[in-house]
């Protein structure tokens, strides 16, 4: 069952506004929106994970963070390959 909706009044720069709706498609601005907020609450959410894990066990190291895109990487080539066989 679908969240229930709430209006809200908002204020943002006009040049933001109208490619926001230009970009929104057959949605609509208010979805479209509503998932750039989304978004940025899941960054949020995972900034504070790190914060709390580097407090815990220090900063992570450039190598580290580049290991782990290597990694994603790799991953996301996997996952674009066609399956043997498949034509």
């Amino acid at each position: 069952m679908p969240e229930p909706t709430q209006k809200y009044s908002i204020t943002m720069p006009r040049d933001i506004a109208e490619a926001a709706r230009a970009r929104s498609g057959p949605s609509g601005l208010s979805a479209y929106v509503s998932a750039a907020v989304a978004r940025q609450i899941e960054r949020d959410n995972l900034a504070e994970l790190i914060a709390v894990a580097e407090a815990e066990h220090g900063p992570i190291s450039d190598e580290e963070i580049q290991a782990k895109r290597d990694i994603l990487l790799r991953e996301r080539e996997h996952q674009h390959q066609p399956a043997p066989g498949a034509a």
